[in-house]
Parts: C-alpha cells; structure tokens; sequence
C-alpha cells in the first residue's frame, strides 16, 4: 500500500487503537440495487491450501531478496519467480514477453504480466484484470537489529493470491472473458507500475471490464460479518455483485479505508483513472488488525494462511462468474 505521511500515519494507528476496543464495526452505504440471477450454491471446491499458499508468501518474503525495492536483484528475483509460475501454467505473456519494462530513474523497472485468452468468441473481447504489486521498501526502521522490509503482508500476500487465480483459470480454461494477470512494481514509489501498464493497455484500446486489485490479505478480521472490504465500496456495485456471486456477505466496507482514501492508495487507482471503468482493491486490512505496516516485523510468521487460503478459494468462483456473466453486471453508480 502506498506511503501515508508520518501525521496521517501517526492518526491512523490512534484511530486503529481506538478501533481495536470495538466489538464490531458497521457500515451502512446507499448504492444503486442491481438485481443478479445467482444459481444456487454449489459446494466449494477448494483449489489451493495454506501451505502452497505459505510457500509463495515465503518466497517472496523471504531475506534473501531483502525486501523487494524497486531495481533491486531481488525484485529481479521476484520477478524470475513469478515468470516462472506464470509458464508453468500456461499463460501466454501479453506483451512480447511476461515483462513490462519502464524506467525508474536510471533504474530497471517491470511489471509482470500473464494472459488467458477467452474462449467467446464476442466476450474474449472483454478484459478482466486481476493484479497486486510484488514490490516493498527494501529496508524499515531497525528493530534488535533487523532492517529488512520483508513486505509478507504488503504485498507478498497479494501476490500470492493472483498467482494462485491464475492457477485456477488456466487448469479450467472456461472464461469466456479474458483475463489479464498482473504484478506491479514500484507501487510503493507512487503507484508508478500500474500507471504504466494502465497507460500502455489504454493506447491499446483494451476494453476493461474491471480492475480487481489484491492489497494485505494476510490477516482476518475480528468481529465484523464479512471476509474482506473493497476501497472505493460505494462507487460502484462491485461488492453487491461479488456478494450474489459468492451467495453470502463474502465483502463489505471499511470506514478507516474510506476516512483515509485508500481507494487512491493501491494499484486500482491507476485503471480507474486510465478507463473509469469499476477498478476495486480487495484486502482484508485495513490497518486496524495489523500492527506492522511498512516495518520490519511484517514477517511470514505473521500471517494468517488458512484465513488467506479460504478468502482465495471464495475469490475463485466469484470472479468465475464475472469471468463468464451473459452481460456486464458490474457498473459505476451514479
């Protein structure tokens, strides 16, 4: 998640204090109804477990790449790693290869970028992209010692879920519409990877369906009646539709997202600009039930996985259906 200033930052953690003496949250928005057809819910299948969730986040997080900063060699390695799933599933790159270069400066900066292709005729025409960044700080604030910024929450977490989704869908390769897969660099430089990509796919005339973002799902929540909330709730309809889809309250809102703009924090934010279209991030923090944020003790030991592997494998048919709907169920609200 990008960087608050050190007085918003300071706020934030009052205002998650505060928050922790709360039993509950609630949250009530008006937004326009839209009316979905969900078939009835079928068992759930689950297609990944918490120790291949585990292994990603403790790749990624890992010292040996000492924090992932953008330019770094162990973004590079970051990067290397991700490719890697990506051919081993399947995806064909979309570009000329997994890399969406740009400079940083005068350093090497990439995006990594995987594609399936719908397989209707008409929708195929249609894009989806699913995407989080996969880079951090590089280094924190010592702490006894420790100054790497392993980033497991922020965003290795993230990561691991777009790895482990496009995983899904290349196994069952029925979306009709296609879908992107993106990882971004440089989003804790100012969002800069997904801009780029954002402006690279808009002199494409791709036509963007939606944006889901993935951001911190590595921790649960307490005492609230939902899996994970959506920046930017009443924008659109998203969190509606994802709900009929899911056939349970799966996404909900967070007050402390929208008191501190998180909706222009996250890599969303870039697509939204580039095609107005419904660009969301879905997490499960939002700062209030995780005390590590940008420091070094945002470690592998912290996370949650069988929380993280559940929220997956409720993502997966959800955006399953987004993936295959007659007609475009998502929209802006007015």
């Amino acid at each position: 998640m990008k960087t608050l200033s050190v007085l918003s930052l300071l706020a934030l953690f009052i205002s998650c204090d505060s928050s922790k003496k709360a039993a509950s949250q609630t949250k009530t928005t008006t937004t326009t109804t839209t009316t979905v057809e969900t078939k009835p819910k079928d068992k759930a299948i689950d297609f990944v477990n918490a120790d291949e969730i585990k292994e990603i986040v403790s790749f990624l997080a890992s010292d040996a790449l000492n924090g992932r900063d953008t330019g770094s060699e162990g973004i590079n390695e970051a990067a290397n790693y991700i490719e890697t799933k990506f051919k081993t599933y399947g995806l064909k790159p979309y570009f000329e290869t997994y890399r969406d270069n740009f400079k940083f400066g005068a350093l090497d900066a990439y995006n990594v970028v995987g594609y399936l292709e719908g397989t209707d005729p008409k929708l195929k025409d249609e894009f989806i992209l699913i995407g989080a960044h996969y880079d951090h700080l590089g280094s924190a604030k010592d702490v006894n010692g420790d100054t790497i910024a392993n980033g497991a929450n922020d965003n290795a977490a993230g990561t691991s879920g777009v790895l482990s989704l496009a995983k899904y869908f290349s196994e069952k390769k029925t979306n009709k519409r296609s879908i992107i897969f993106a990882t971004f660099t440089a989003e804790e430089k100012g969002l800069l990877g997904s801009k780029h990509l954002a402006e690279r796919l808009k002199e494409n005339n791709i036509n963007l369906y939606t944006m889901i973002n993935i951001e911190m799902i590595g921790v649960p929540f307490v005492g609230r009646d939902y899996e994970a909330f959506i920046t930017g709730y009443e924008l659109s309809n998203l969190a509606e539709i994802m709900n009929n889809y899911a056939g349970e309250k799966l996404i909900g809102a967070s007050d402390v997202a929208k008191k501190y703009g998180l909706f222009k924090r996250s890599d969303n934010y870039a697509f939204y600009q580039a095609f107005k279209t419904p660009c969301h991030t879905v997490s499960s923090c939002d700062l209030t039930n995780f005390d590590f944020y940008h420091h070094v003790d945002d470690e592998v030991d912290k996370l949650d996985y069988p929380f993280m592997a559940r929220l997956i494998n409720k993502l997966g048919p959800v955006l399953e259906q987004m993936a295959n709907a007659p007609t475009q169920d998502i929209k802006m609200n007015e």
